[in-house]
């Protein structure tokens, strides 16, 4: 049943086992200390090794960059470290993990920054609140990133790939999406510039070009990916023309042979309430040759459709995973999937129900049988 999704796939150095990938979610159980990977985090990890390639959750690469709860980091010695058994996990139980690097740009709140406001590619203000420690607490407007600043962050991320690679990740992947910097960076709605960083699409993916040059030059591009969202609003970034925007992000993937593009491709119950976006993929199609994986909302039968098409290579799967750590096994033999519960408090809050608690095939016919 459903083929397709078991066959494997080369994307430059990376092999998986399968197409079926758990895509990053933010899970906020990096606490105490704040920022720093544990070993629930390594339970979560491991339960999920099935998948053809685990792309973990959204991780900082500097503490400018990061403005969530209890997400994890990779700037810090502590940090590298502590992300290594949970790699090597992974890794002992047959699985592939690549880890996401993650700046937030203008969606970090000063409570994280001492009070500092944060930058982003223009001065500009994400609409909502922000999730902090007190509370949630509205946005403020960014400082535009002085060359100085672009610089420094390229080479937060250049650091961030560094230590990746000496927790032994087996490759990386730029979070590019989702209204975040990179994203705030190559949309014409948040990027304002009137230098070199903006203007033309071409001049919006400067910066995303430099930070994947620099993380290229870390692993090589057959081991780097990237995830994109070219499909409308995402946190208040959006673009007047993101076909032209998208298509030129997609040369750049081109042109410096990354090993995957990953795009965000929501319904109508997408996390930041995308509705009624036309597809892009074929945008990303005509620009980027190399493999191309889609995401959100999908089910076994439409995963395994679009795979079998050649609309896509593989498909990363969100929240099922979030409640099915086995999640390959149970679309291999047909079973159900196990609902989310407690949601969406689960989905974020530092403790091990309804994260490391949801049971297996196996475990549900050994409870059933005893």
């Amino acid at each position: 049943m459903h083929d397709a999704l078991f066959q494997p796939l080369t994307m430059g150095a990376l092999e998986a086992k399968n197409r079926i990938f758990m895509a990053p979610l933010t899970r906020g159980r990096a606490a105490d200390p704040m920022f720093v990977p544990n070993e629930m985090m390594g339970t979560y990890y491991k339960q999920r090794a099935g998948a053809g390639m685990i792309l973990t959750e959204a991780t900082g690469i500097s503490t400018e960059g990061l403005g969530w709860p209890s997400a994890p980091g990779i700037w810090s010695d502590e940090q590298t470290e502590a992300w290594k058994p949970i790699v090597r996990g992974v890794q002992d139980a047959g699985g592939m993990i690549v880890l996401q690097l993650w700046h937030m740009g203008r969606i970090v709140h000063p409570y994280f920054l001492d009070g500092q406001p944060p930058f982003s590619a223009s001065a500009t203000k994400a609409p909502g609140e922000a999730h902090t420690p007190i509370g949630k607490q509205e946005y403020v407007t960014a400082r535009e990133m002085t060359k100085e600043d672009i610089d420094r962050t390229v080479a937060d991320y250049r650091r961030a790939a560094e230590n990746a690679k000496k927790a032994g990740f087996d490759g990386v992947q730029l979070h590019g999406a989702n209204g975040y910097l990179v994203d705030q960076f190559l949309r014409d709605g948040t990027n304002h510039r009137t230098d070199e960083y903006g203007g033309s699409p071409e001049n919006r993916t400067r910066f995303m070009r430099e930070v994947l040059e620099a993380i290229v030059d870390v692993w090589g591009a057959d081991r780097v990916g990237i995830r994109l969202s070219p499909n409308g609003d995402s946190q208040g970034t959006d673009d007047s023309n993101p076909e032209a925007t998208f298509g030129a992000a997609a040369k750049v993937c081109e042109e410096l042979g990354l090993a995957f593009v990953e795009l965000r491709q929501p319904g109508p119950d997408g996390t930041f309430g995308q509705t009624d976006v036309p597809q892009q993929d074929p945008v990303i199609r005509a620009n980027y040759s190399g493999p191309l994986i889609l995401n959100s909302d999908y089910g076994a039968q439409q995963a395994d459709d679009d795979v079998s098409s050649g609309r896509c290579d593989a498909v990363s799967f969100g929240r099922p995973y979030i409640s099915n750590p086995d999640l390959a096994e149970r679309i291999k033999v047909g079973a159900h999937f196990n609902p989310n519960k407690d949601v969406p408090k689960s989905w974020y809050f530092p403790i091990p129900q309804g994260y490391i608690d949801y049971p297996t095939l196996e475990e549900e016919k050994a409870a059933d049988a005893a």
